[in-house]
């Protein structure tokens, strides 16, 4: 969920406080799951490193892989958290996060 920056409210008191009600509750819920390292509260979250050029990627940017599972041989097993922009652009320059599982 991401927050609407142009949120568009009733004026009559009652439908203003259930609209309201129904804000705080969706707004609550991403930031509670945030808290708790869900995923699905990430909405940037991807399967693979962005490839399109429809967006502008800043040096530093993260994708969180949405998908993570355990790669590699036997003694050096690891996972790719996601991706992080090394050099700006559209679509950028991405390098694998990775994190060694120990297996």
């Amino acid at each position: 969920m991401r927050v609407n920056p142009e949120l568009r409210l009733p004026t009559e008191v009652g439908a203003l406080s259930r609209q309201m009600n129904i804000e705080w509750r969706k707004a609550a819920t991403q930031i509670n799951q945030l808290s708790e390292g869900q995923v699905v509260a990430v909405t940037n979250a991807a399967t693979a490193a962005p490839t399109g050029s429809a967006v502008d990627y800043n040096l530093g940017d993260f994708i969180l892989n949405s998908t993570p599972a355990e790669l590699g041989t036997a003694g050096s097993k690891y996972i790719i958290h996601g991706w992080r922009c090394v050099a700006a652009g559209a679509p950028g320059t991405w390098v694998e996060c990775r994190y060694l599982t120990g297996a």
